[in-house]
């Protein structure tokens, strides 16, 4: 007598899926998280986690649980020395209070919004650096596929 099961659904290239997991520096200093009970839900392909994570994801089965270690390349990339720029202290809203460390939302000239985190402030300049914050992280992502919505 044989038994037969049914596979566990898998992640494809278009599923709507829940996740938890966690997004770490090698340190263990902890970027993002999401627990099972509120995962994160999202379809692979709508730009909610970066594609190189989407495709760690499928394949996998319901309920697998995977830990990867994501290369500066594979993440947010490598600092680039030509994102950081210096800019005049007059350049910036009185009203704020430059601090070294201080991220700042600056507006491209297509109306999008990137970070900026100011390195060094020197008289009447300000050098600010306009990599992702996490360009040039190892990253260690975990997650667990909770669900599979379709």
């Amino acid at each position: 007598m044989t038994s037969e099961t049914t596979p566990l659904p898998r992640v494809t290239e278009t599923s709507r899926i829940a996740i938890s997991f966690e997004l770490a520096l090698m340190d263990g200093e902890i970027i993002e998280t999401a627990d099972s009970k509120d995962p994160m839900i999202f379809t692979i392909g709508d730009g909610n986690l970066l594609p190189n994570i989407e495709e760690l994801l499928i394949g996998l089965e319901l309920g697998t649980q995977g830990k990867f270690t994501l290369s500066p390349e594979r993440a947010f990339g490598l600092k680039q020395s030509e994102n950081v720029q210096t800019m005049n202290v007059s350049d910036f809203p009185s009203s704020i209070e430059l601090q070294e460390g201080l991220v700042i939302g600056f507006q491209t000239p297509t109306g999008d919004e990137i970070p900026g985190t100011v390195l060094t402030i020197n008289d009447d300049k300000v050098e600010v650096d306009f990599n992702h914050p996490l360009a040039g992280a190892t990253l260690l992502f975990t997650a667990k596929i909770e669900d599979i919505l379709d």
